[in-house]
């Protein structure tokens, strides 16, 4: 099969290759996916489960990418729920190879049904930002209707799937970023948009919630802008910042069948979209991610046509 891998952390995606690999097959409760489509977040080349597995061996050449949808070719032994020919959608194993392929194994666990009315392209794209956005708002964050949240970075691909199941929600939500993405973060529901290059945070009234992406200093300002007994939410890594009586949490997506199940039906059902900006075949997928040029939106790699 054809597959991209990576072989050296220190050239990034610069040293990205295309080759052929040796198809997978399926391990006890794992099934092998033809892949059709496939996500890719770029700072994944930094994360330590790229390079080595859970004993800190080095298993290059590995196959980044997690987030993809395709159809079931094949079931391991004890498999149960899934089936031949069957569409599905799933985050793969950190430290395993990943989607950025013809073909990927991955546990049964990890997979949730594809509806047939929903796109490849759709399915990939949903799977990474509406599995962050979900435990993000919903399940850590625990948001209420009625209530008021900030969403940090609410143009980007997490970002902006936060901002739509915060609104789903019944929240109020204040997004923020840069002044040229404050249109997007308003197409996808922000009720209010804060500059950061020109706008202080700080002069927002108190949030019962802030669910940040940036990490860094904006993190340890947006403690400050919590109501007392609030909730301070990151993927940016572990924070000191804490709002007064509330609470911080730090968290790594997990895959969730029930969730993934959830998220697909809402988009049939009109109320979340995704946010893709631009699609390639996997042949075009390597100079796209060494591309100088700036991406917006996910980029989707469709595997097969």
């Amino acid at each position: 099969m054809k597959a991209i891998i990576v072989t050296n952390e220190a050239e990034g995606t610069a040293g990205m290759k295309l080759t052929a690999r040796a198809e997978p097959i399926a391990a006890m409760n794992e099934v092998v996916v033809q892949v059709h489509a496939s996500g890719f977040t770029f700072n994944e080349l930094e994360w330590p489960s790229t390079w080595t597995d859970r004993r800190d061996v080095n298993r290059t050449p590995s196959i980044p990418g997690h987030e993809f949808s395709g159809v079931v070719t094949a079931l391991g032994y004890g498999t149960a729920g899934l089936s031949v020919g069957q569409r599905v959608f799933g985050l793969a194993d950190w430290f395993r190879d990943g989607s950025l392929a013809e073909y990927v194994a991955i546990e049964a666990r990890n997979l949730a049904p594809l509806p047939g009315d929903i796109d490849f392209t759709i399915g990939a794209a949903l799977v990474m930002p509406g599995l962050t956005a979900w435990q993000g708002i919903i399940e850590h964050g625990q948001v209420q209707s009625g209530q008021s949240v900030i969403v940090h970075g609410a143009a980007g691909v997490v970002g902006s799937m936060a901002v739509q199941l915060a609104r789903e929600a019944g929240a109020y939500v204040i997004g923020t970023g840069r002044a040229s993405s404050r249109h997007t973060a308003l197409d996808f529901g922000a009720n209010e948009y804060i500059d950061l290059d020109n706008e202080k945070l700080e002069d927002v009234r108190k949030v019962d919630l802030v669910f940040d992406v940036l990490g860094g200093d904006i993190t340890t300002r947006s403690a400050g802008v919590i109501r007392a007994g609030g909730t301070l939410v990151t993927i940016a890594g572990p924070t000191e910042a804490r709002p007064v009586d509330g609470r911080a949490i730090d968290f790594v997506v997990e895959a969730n069948r029930g969730q993934l199940i959830e998220l697909a039906q809402w988009v049939r059902d009109g109320r979340i979209k995704t946010n893709i900006g631009k699609i390639v075949t996997l042949d075009e997928a390597v100079a796209t991610f060494a591309s100088k040029v700036p991406l917006v939106g996910k980029t989707i790699i469709r595997v097969r046509p």
